[in-house]
């Protein structure tokens, strides 16, 4: 009887998908909604597909922000809804029970890639170094629970400019906006101790005094295209923008990033997880989906072909995965694991993950390298650095938090690889490679002399 009722599950599943869409259309075609960070990368997969599967219509990839392309995944199974959902940070618990509220209740993560909130300005415009403290400081309603009266940067620390504050960034549905939130702001808010305690004492106050972002016009919301946000920051010298990495890279010459604790937004800083504002990028998938829209496992796979360390992906911006987690990740584009709260409820996975990218760069041990702290009986040091945790999910109820220990069953096949691997290997003959001291970047460029009066008039 049970086994009767899932086929019948199964049956109803597929004749929603292959009918009309809510525009009166049979749905043949991929749809994917969600982050405007992964848009880039998903689009050019998207392309690599219909230019190797030229029977099949092109994926329709929408540019949506995490947060709403999320809850357009969570909507329903059929037609009239998305096949996966592009997303910069995790699914939060609340999302996945939504998700199985209504009916999505088999949900695989993938996660695609590696990406850094990057802070910066036009080229040749104000130059900062800037801490988690810092940005805090600068953008939070009230900071510490005390009226925001930060006028300039030169407010904020005496060593800054005494330049208007003025960032343009994402808006609240975006997963930007969640990792600023996560990786930055609240990191800079735990560094008063007033605030620890708050913490104990009124989460809910917690959350606001640390996360609410000012509203006086210091911040400006551009929506969900980063490209908006380069614009606005290349009209003016004076202003600081917020996006993802792979904006940066692309627009290279245009704009320049800004450090964040004297670590610069690069490829292997991001990598290595030396940049505190590294996250993981993520892609969700409708298993019930699968078989009936057609090409979405080739689409899936076509994933896995581009997104190596010097691949398609890697070219426009997308950091690679450390070599584990990628073998970890085609496994689950093969087979399909089902999401759980569980998973969702453990950051076990994106703590192997630090350390084994650590491993593969020689970052351990190096006490001059800044980044995460390496020692975990430091656990206000850990805290203050939220580069190490990110969107760690906290149960509901209180109760403690139940380890994947992924890293079990993973962590010797991982070790064993990583021994061999170099993180700058092939790439160390391109610009993404900074730090290493034969790299052309890192040699001394000659200063250029002044214009004569007479070259300046002409």
């Amino acid at each position: 009887m049970k086994i009767t009722h899932v086929l019948a599950m199964a049956a109803a599943a597929g004749l929603m998908l292959t009918g009309c869409d809510s525009s009166g259309g049979t749905r043949e075609s991929i749809r994917a909604v969600g982050s405007s960070t992964v848009y880039p990368f998903a689009k050019l997969v998207s392309e690599s597909f219909s230019r190797s599967n030229p029977g099949m219509r092109s994926p329709l990839i929408e540019s949506t922000g995490s947060g709403g392309g999320i809850a357009l995944f969570c909507k329903g199974v059929g037609a009239d809804t998305p096949d996966m959902a592009n997303a910069s940070r995790r699914m939060k618990v609340s999302e996945f029970e939504t998700c199985q509220s209504n009916g999505v209740n088999d949900i695989t993560e993938i996660q695609v890639g590696l990406d850094g909130i990057a802070f910066a300005s036009a080229q040749g415009g104000i130059m900062m170094n800037l801490t988690p403290e810092i940005v805090y400081k600068a953008l939070a309603a009230n900071p510490y629970g005390k009226e925001q009266t930060n006028e300039t940067w030169a407010d904020v620390d005496p060593s800054l400019p005494a330049t208007p504050i003025l960032v343009y960034g994402p808006p609240s549905t975006s997963g930007t906006r969640d990792a600023l939130k996560e990786l930055v702001l609240t990191a800079g808010c735990e560094t008063d101790p007033a605030m620890e305690a708050l913490k104990d004492s009124d989460k809910d106050a917690f959350e606001r005094t640390c996360t609410e972002v000012r509203s006086d016009g210091k911040y400006v919301d551009q929506g969900e295209q980063d490209n908006l946000i380069v614009q606005k920051i290349q009209g003016n010298k004076n202003a600081v923008g917020i996006f993802g990495y792979s904006y940066l890279e692309e627009n290279e010459g245009r704009v320049q990033g800004l450090p964040m604790n004297g670590v610069e937004p690069t490829y292997d800083n991001i990598a290595s997880f030396k940049y505190p504002g590294a996250r993981p990028l993520y892609i969700y998938v409708k298993l019930a989906h699968l078989q009936a829209i057609p090409g979405l496992q080739a689409y899936l796979d076509q994933w896995m072909d581009m997104w190596n360390r010097d691949g398609p992906l890697a070219k426009i911006g997308l950091v690679a995965l450390p070599a584990g987690t990628m073998e970890e990740m085609a496994s689950r584009i093969k087979q399909h694991p089902k999401l759980t709260a569980a998973d969702l409820e453990s950051d076990s996975v994106l703590e192997a993950e630090r350390a084994e990218a650590q491993t593969a760069n020689g970052t351990q041990g190096e006490a001059a390298e800044p980044g995460p702290p390496s020692d975990t009986a430091n656990k206000k040091a850990a805290r203050s650095s939220r580069a190490w945790r990110p969107f760690r999910v906290p149960r509901r109820d209180g109760s403690a938090l139940q380890p994947l220990l992924l890293r079990d069953r993973f962590g010797p096949l991982r070790q064993q690889r990583h021994q061999q691997h170099d993180r700058c290997g092939a790439r160390a003959r391109r610009r993404r490679c900074p730090l290493r001291p034969d790299s052309p970047a890192a040699r001394p460029r000659p200063s250029r002399p002044a214009p004569s009066p007479t070259s300046a008039r002409r």
